[in-house]
């Protein structure tokens, strides 16, 4: 250990955490006028709206403090307490950094002081809202690890929890200089290094199994905050070897896991190569994102659908489920990107990526009015989205969500010496303090296809502007003082102007936009249109329907569970031309905004649709994947999709409640307990099983549940378990050898009526192992009608 530690030390010295690019302080850049200072100011109303004493609760009531005022409920009061407080105060402290905002700068300084109080009640170093957090952590201390995907001991997630805080305290002092903030920080990583001292590499590696958000990447950040290497070797204990060494190999092995749980380790890999000599985390990291982003991601950058990667060669849930793309993936994978940029900032297609999910994905999820924020983007066809309120949603993409609207201007430019990059196209201010340079970019982009550039001061530098890869080979042009400039570079890379600069000097940047279609991943009959970067979407409402688009208080209510539209209805793009995106027609004096005479068939209205920029379309049903077909093939495509949706839906419209085991969300909604349990991935599906007992509860609202339909796997034949139900035996079961097409299969169990009528609405279950055997493995789980 003395020799690691010595040899990080080396590491930390050599190399510092100088990239090929740096980004400038948060606090150095100012948006101007246009859609990113409008969703910042959003975001500031939200914030200011949300009451740092309740979300103080958690922290006072584990302190032993008084606590003036309850939690928060939702995610707040179900286990997950305390996380909400983490992500506001790193949102604090971005927001004072991005505005300067002096309320902004109370409130962070007051739920420092505030946290501080808490710390130091209780002593040890710690600090956590985690309910029973004495206990929990104490358990783990002693090495008494009992591991889920989604929990530890039972507890939900503790360690994605308390990452929250860790990058509060950080974000409070790298961009607000608060500095008990960073003493605080320091005490807390103390306190992990002595809990973890006594457990095993083992252990370690066996409590990585479940969420732990970027642990390993804030540990990473506190080493090369005070320059301790014990720190970065606590981070890379926090790195989950069972993803890390494959990702380095080349090996993609995401299929059917949590994504949002992949990718803050994948951070951390990145961002402790970049402070040691191991170029392993960097390996991984880079094929991660190439994987992800190359072969698991839609049009609007997003990726997942019901939080886990499927299968990369079958995006057809993507079409089918509505729980889409969620919004804290690409919150990471942003940060993920600009680790990346800096290290390689001549590669474009970082930059590509990071404009297009920030304004398609990123800029999409938050409700432009009232600032509320969306978990799930749905792809399927005319569906939509619900919006977080104030006062109730407490997710953990209201959480990320607060900071993505307080750091747009992280990524706007970078510099490397005396060279500055421009990488986004967006309305603001540098001031390039160490040069004594300021820029102001002048644009209405995407609205208008260019940019202007003002030197403010005069200097001497390299000015490096991005080519975009949606713009032509030969079309970007460049005027320095109205005259035509030269462009040497391509698509995908960086066009450099190097001079003696005098103030007042002027580039124009043209950015010619071109619409295009892009085919779902494997779907080549299905396609989004994409005007430059800017992905294009028509609202579609329903006839007399009326939906709510504020999500609820409730476990699950961050789901847009309103009826689904058969896709056999949707709008279709019909023409016998495959080059139909001429079709197209610009409205104008409604920029981005395009009509299609005679290509969109289908539905209600359809010849009228506009394509409109998604990140301007909300509280609507929506399109953004159309089918294509000709003239002759319409009937054909729409007699296929019926028949393809007609036993699913079916079966949804019997189905009264229903969990996927093994995944996070709906088996915490369903209160899942359990002994000996484990979960896991096989070509089938995700399975859930227990060598003891496992169970959920099932809602039941009506006593209409008469049956239970439970998939299983035909290589699991010959396992014994019973079928508990309200302390009810209702059946002993034993899994068979059977002759069905396909790995899973489906068995009934019937009901007694009375059972239902007396349960009050919950139906309690558990799958009891019989000695010797296995309960499960479980991969689905419906009461049906």
């Amino acid at each position: 250990m003395k020799r690691l530690l010595a040899a990080l030390a080396i590491a930390l010295c050599a190399h510092g955490a100088v990239a090929a690019t740096q980004a400038f302080p948060l606090d150095r850049v100012r948006l101007q006028d246009g859609p990113f200072l409008d969703a910042q100011d959003t975001d500031l109303h939200y914030l200011l709206a949300l009451d740092p004493e309740r979300l103080l609760a958690p922290f006072r009531r584990e302190a032993g403090l008084p606590v003036p005022v309850p939690s928060y409920g939702n995610w707040e009061s179900s286990g997950l307490d305390g996380h909400m407080g983490g992500h506001y105060l790193s949102a604090l402290a971005l927001m004072w950094a991005a505005t300067g905002d002096a309320e902004v700068r109370q409130r962070l300084d007051h739920f420092v002081a505030e946290l501080k109080r808490c710390q130091d009640a209780i002593g040890s170093g710690y600090l956590g809202g985690i309910p029973d957090g004495a206990q929990a952590w104490a358990e783990i201390a002693r090495g008494e690890l009992k591991v889920d995907s989604f929990s530890v001991n039972g507890r939900w997630v503790p360690w994605y929890n308390l990452h929250k805080l860790f990058a509060g305290l950080r974000d409070a002092w790298v961009h607000a200089g608060n500095a008990d903030a960073r003493a605080m920080l320091v005490r807390l990583s103390d306190w992990a290094l002595q809990l973890t001292a006594q457990l095993s590499d083992a252990q370690m590696q066996d409590m990585l199994r479940a969420e732990q958000g970027g642990m390993n990447e804030v540990l990473a950040d506190v080493s090369e905050m005070t320059g301790d290497p014990r720190y970065l070797a606590l981070a890379q204990r926090f790195s989950h070897q069972a993803l890390l060494k494959p990702l380095a190999e080349g090996r993609d092995v995401l299929t059917g896991l949590h994504a949002n749980t992949q990718i803050p380790k994948v951070i951390g890999f990145e961002r402790i190569a970049q402070l040691s000599a191991d170029d392993e985390g960097r390996r991984a990291a880079e094929f991660f994102w190439h994987d992800v982003v190359e072969k698991r991601s839609v049009a609007i950058g997003g990726n997942s659908v019901k939080e886990h990667f499927h299968a990369a060669d079958d995006f057809r849930p993507m079409l089918d489920e509505v729980e889409g793309p969620e919004t804290c993936n690409s919150y990471n994978m942003l940060k993920l990107t600009a680790l990346l940029q800096h290290e390689s900032p001549e590669v474009g297609s970082y930059a590509d990526f990071y404009e297009r999910t920030l304004y398609n994905h990123i800029l999409a999820a938050q409700h432009p009015g009232d600032g509320g924020f969306v978990y799930f983007t749905p792809m399927r066809p005319q569906h939509y989205r619900v919006y977080s309120q104030v006062d109730q949603g407490m997710w953990c993409c209201v959480g990320s969500g607060l900071e993505s609207h307080a750091r747009h201007g992280e990524f706007i430019y970078a510099h490397d010496g005396d060279t500055l990059y421009v990488n986004l196209f967006i309305a603001s201010t540098l001031d390039w303090r160490e040069r004594g340079v300021h820029v102001t970019q002048s644009t209405r982009f995407p609205d208008e296809a260019r940019t202007r550039l003002t030197v403010n001061d005069a200097g001497e530098f390299a000015l490096k502007i991005r080519y975009p890869g949606w713009v032509a080979p030969g079309a970007l042009k460049l005027r320095l003082n109205g005259r035509a400039v030269a462009v040497k570079a391509g698509p995908g890379r960086y066009v450099e102007l190097r001079r003696r600069w005098a103030a007042g000097d002027q580039v124009d940047v043209e950015l010619p936009m071109r619409t295009t279609l892009e085919p779902m991943p494997g779907l080549k009959n299905y396609v989004a249109v994409l005007h430059g970067p800017i992905v294009l979407a028509a609202r579609t409402p329903q006839p007399g329907e009326t939906l709510s688009f504020r999500a609820d208080d409730s476990r699950m209510g961050h789901i847009a569970q309103g009826p689904v539209c058969p896709q056999e209805a949707a709008p279709v793009f019909v023409s016998d031309r495959a080059d139909f995106i001429r079709r197209l027609r610009p409205v104008p004096g409604q920029p981005l905004t395009f009509t299609a005479p005679g290509l969109i068939q289908g539905g209600p209205g359809a010849d009228k649709l506009k394509l409109i920029p998604f990140f301007r379309l909300h509280g609507s049903r929506y399109m953004i994947y159309w089918a294509r077909s000709t003239p002759a093939r319409q009937s054909l495509l729409r007699d296929e999709l019926a028949r393809a949706e007609a036993a699913r839906l079916a079966l949804d419209a019997q189905t009264i409640d229903q969990v996927a085991p093994g995944e996070q969300q709906p088996e915490s909604d369903h209160g899942f307990q359990g002994e000996g349990v484990e979960s896991g991935i096989a070509p089938a599906g995700r399975w859930r099983h227990a060598r003891q007992w496992f169970g959920y509860v099932l809602n039941d609202p009506q006593a209409a549940g008469r049956m239970l339909r439970l998939s299983f796997a035909k290589g699991d034949a010959g396992r014994r378990f019973d079928l508990v139900v309200n302390g009810h035996l209702i059946a002993q079961i034993e899994l068979a050898v059977v002759d069905t097409p396909g790995e899973l299969y489906t068995r009934d169990f019937a009901l007694p009526a009375d059972l239902a009528r007396s349960a009050d609405g919950k139906l309690a279950l558990k799958f009891i192992a019989q000695p010797g055997s296995i309960a499960g493995s479980l991969y689905g789980l419906r009461l049906l009608r």
